[in-house]
C-alpha cells in the first residue's frame, strides 16, 4: 500500500495533467454542475462561503505534508510583523451585505427548512458566523492576519419571521479600539425591496460577535485598525459596542468561580434539598409532582469526528459556526426531550470559544436543563422553580435555559480541551419543572438562575423607562422558523 503522501502527490499530478489535456471538457463539466441543485449543499450559503474556504482541501493537505508543518502548533517565528501607527478605518468600510433568496430558490430553501417546513436556525447561525469572518477580514485587509471567532455577545429573536422570504444578513465592526479585538453586530431581516432600507418590525435577529486577530504561525493577539466614527449614529453604535465590551468583563467577574452563591441563593439551594428529601420520604404526604424532572435525568450527549468540509479559510481548524449549529440542535433535542413538545427559541446567552477545533478531532457534546422559569412577560412566576402555581397562576408557558458544554480530543484521544459553554433559551407551552440534586447541579442551577434574573432585570428597566419590550420576543407567537 502506498504512503499517504505518495498518494497526495499521485492524485495532484492527475489533476494536472487532466487539466492540460482536458480543458475544454472540464470548463463543460463544471458549467453543466453549477446549473444543478447540487450546487446548494454547501454547508454555508455559497456567498458567504467563497471567502471561508479558497483552498481544496486535498491540495491543503498535500501541501502540509509537503512543508512538514502543522499549522495547529505555535512557532516562535511570527507570520505577521510589527506595526505601529496603524490607520484608523471608518465603520463603513467593514459593513457588508448577503441575501439569502429563500423565498426564489426552492432548492437552496430544501437546505434551510426543517422536517417540519420551519426555518432551521442552525444554518442561520452558521451564516452569521460565515458573515463574520468576511467583515473582519475586510476590516483586516492587508495584515495577513488569522482572524477567530472568540465570542457570541448574544443572539435573541426581535421579530418573529410570519412567512417564508428571501433573507437579508448584513453586519459591520462596532467597536475596534486598536488592540486585537474586533466587535461586530450583525442582523437578520426580512429582505427590502431593492432601495428600500429594512423595516424595524422585519428584523428577525441582532446579535454581536466578537473576532481576536491572531498571528497565524505564533498564535498570539496581532492589533488591528480602530474605528473611526463619522456621524451620531456611528458614534451610537460605537458607544453601545464598547459597553457590551465592558458588560462582558464585568461579567466573568461575577462567574461561580469567582463569586460564591449569596444568601438568598443558599437558601433556595437549602429550600429544594429539603423540598427533595420530603419527596423521597415514604411517611412524608409530599411526593414529587409529575412535572418536575431531576436535573441528571435530561442529559443528552453526542460525539462526532471534525470533518475538513466544515473547515475555515486557513484549512486545518473548523470554523466556529459549525459549532454553533451543533450545540442549538442539540440543545434544541435536550429541551423537546425535556418538554415532550417542540421548543421555541429565544436567545442564545453571551458565550465564549475556549480552544479551537481542529479538523480531525472528535467533538464531545453535553446538553442538560440548567433553569426553567416563567416566560419574561409573565405576571407570577416563582424565584425557586419548585413552588406550585395555582390554576389561576397557570398560564402554561414555561421558558426553559439549555446548557451545552463542548471539548475537544485528538482522534488518540490523548488530549482533551474544553471548547466552550453555550446557554439556549427557549420557551414551551407547558409548565415544566427541573430541580437539581448534586452540589454541581445545584452550582449549574445558580449561574442559570443568574442569567435569567438578568434578562428580567433589563425587561424592567426598559418597562421603569417608558419603552416597551416589543423588540424582545417571549416566544409566545406564531412563526415559521424553530
Amino acid at each position: 500500500m502506498q504512503p499517504v503522501r505518495s498518494l497526495l502527490r499521485l492524485h495532484h499530478d492527475r489533476i494536472i495533467e487532466s487539466k492540460k489535456s482536458n480543458v475544454g471538457e472540464e470548463k463543460g463539466i463544471r458549467s453543466e454542475l453549477r446549473n444543478t441543485p447540487a450546487a446548494h449543499t454547501a454547508s454555508v450559503y455559497r456567498d458567504l462561503s467563497d471567502m471561508r474556504v479558497r483552498t481544496p482541501w486535498i491540495e491543503a493537505l498535500r501541501l502540509q505534508r509537503e512543508q512538514g508543518i502543522d499549522p495547529t502548533k505555535k512557532s516562535s517565528t511570527p507570520a505577521v510583523p510589527a506595526k505601529s501607527g496603524l490607520r484608523p478605518k471608518k465603520m463603513c468600510d467593514s459593513s457588508h451585505r448577503v441575501v439569502i433568496p429563500l423565498a426564489q430558490d426552492p432548492w437552496l430553501l430544501d437546505h434551510y427548512l426543517n422536517a417540519y417546513g420551519a426555518i432551521r436556525l442552525g444554518r442561520i447561525f452558521m451564516d452569521l458566523d460565515a458573515l463574520c469572518g468576511d467583515i473582519a477580514y475586510k476590516h483586516t485587509e492587508g495584515l495577513s492576519v488569522t482572524n477567530v471567532t472568540a465570542a457570541v455577545d448574544k443572539i435573541t429573536i426581535n421579530h418573529p419571521l410570519k412567512e417564508l422570504c428571501d433573507l437579508e444578513l448584513s453586519g459591520h465592526i462596532a467597536y475596534a479600539s486598536g488592540r486585537s479585538s474586533m466587535e461586530i453586530a450583525m442582523q437578520v431581516a426580512k429582505a427590502p425591496e431593492k432601495g428600500a432600507e429594512v423595516k424595524k418590525e422585519d428584523i428577525l435577529i441582532t446579535c454581536a460577535f466578537t473576532m481576536v486577530a491572531i498571528d497565524s504561525s505564533t498564535k498570539r493577539p496581532v492589533a488591528v485598525s480602530p474605528i473611526e466614527c463619522d456621524t451620531d449614529e456611528e458614534r451610537r453604535r460605537y458607544a453601545l459596542g464598547e459597553k457590551n465590551s465592558n458588560d462582558k468583563k464585568a461579567l466573568a467577574k461575577k462567574t461561580l468561580g469567582k463569586q460564591t452563591p449569596n444568601n438568598r441563593e443558599s437558601e433556595l439551594i437549602h429550600r429544594m434539598w429539603l423540598k427533595r428529601l420530603e419527596y423521597h420520604n415514604p411517611n412524608a404526604p409530599t411526593r414529587r409532582p409529575p412535572n418536575l424532572v431531576y436535573m441528571n435525568q435530561t442529559t443528552l450527549s453526542s460525539a462526532q469526528i471534525m470533518q475538513p468540509q466544515y473547515r475555515n479559510r486557513h484549512n486545518f481548524q473548523v470554523f466556529g459556526g459549525f459549532l454553533l449549529r451543533q450545540t442549538f440542535e442539540l440543545a434544541y433535542c435536550c429541551a423537546s426531550s425535556f418538554c415532550q413538545s417542540r421548543p421555541t427559541f429565544v436567545s442564545l446567552d453571551p458565550s465564549a470559544f475556549e480552544n479551537p477545533v481542529p479538523v480531525g478531532s472528535v467533538l464531545y457534546m453535553t446538553a442538560k436543563v440548567a433553569y426553567t422559569d416563567r416566560p419574561l412577560a409573565a405576571k407570577v412566576w416563582t424565584s425557586d422553580g419548585v413552588k406550585q402555581t395555582t390554576e389561576d397562576e397557570k398560564d402554561h408557558y414555561t421558558r426553559v435555559q439549555i446548557r451545552v458544554d463542548s471539548k475537544v480530543r485528538s482522534i488518540e484521544h490523548r488530549e482533551t480541551k474544553p471548547t466552550g459553554q453555550f446557554n439556549y433559551t427557549f420557551v414551551v407551552e407547558k409548565d415544566v419543572r427541573v430541580m437539581p440534586q448534586s452540589y454541581s447541579e445545584f452550582m449549574i442551577w445558580v449561574d442559570a438562575r443568574r442569567r435569567a434574573q438578568k434578562d428580567r432585570a433589563d425587561t424592567v428597566a426598559v418597562d421603569r423607562r417608558g419603552q416597551n419590550h416589543e423588540d424582545k420576543d417571549d416566544g409566545r407567537s406564531a412563526r415559521v422558523t424553530e
